[in-house]
């Protein structure tokens, strides 16, 4: 299978299984509906396909929770600002764990303060504290990026992903 076709399936893999899983993970904190399942997709995504494609799958997937109800429009800045910078940080470190923190601090304080200051009270007409909002984004963040580390671990032992890095070069 071509390079570029093993790109978009897994990227299409990834997003199935946030879809899949969203109705059974995502619960209400405040007027945020939080989902680890979309972090451990952020930092799977983030170091095997890169930021750009993870930031392309959060989006899809807040997308696709919206439509079904099991989101908000806080799953934008929630997801999409924690894979950007999970990706980033794995495309200039090549370190899972390191890649992980991004997420952590993307989502769980960046996208937090975003969501609280900006989303919320534009788009959703409602306010929340910063520190509330923060720490409903940095519980679900970290219980998901963790899960996320776990399983590029396993995926890694058993030879089923390489990181982006190397997908890419194969490109060339």
């Amino acid at each position: 299978m071509p390079v570029h076709s093993r790109l978009i399936a897994r990227a299409i893999v990834l997003i199935a299984i946030g879809v899949a899983l969203a109705p059974f993970t995502s619960f209400p904190i405040g007027i945020a509906r939080v989902n680890p399942t979309q972090h451990f997709i952020n930092v799977v995504a983030a170091v095997t396909l890169g930021p750009w494609w993870a930031v392309i799958i959060a989006a899809i997937i807040a997308i696709i929770r919206n439509a079904m109800g099991v989101g908000t429009v806080l799953a934008f800045p929630g997801g999409m600002i924690g894979a950007l910078l999970a990706g980033l940080v794995y495309r200039y470190t090549r370190n899972v764990y390191l890649s992980a923190l991004g997420e952590i601090v993307g989502t769980g304080i960046i996208a937090a303060v975003v969501s609280a200051l900006i989303v919320a009270p534009i788009f959703m007409g409602k306010t929340m504290a910063v520190g509330v909002m923060v720490a409903s984004f940095l519980g679900s963040t970290v219980i998901g990026s963790m899960i996320g580390v776990l399983a590029l671990k396993l995926l890694a032992r058993t030879g089923l992903v390489e990181p982006a890095a190397d997908i890419q070069a194969q490109q060339q």
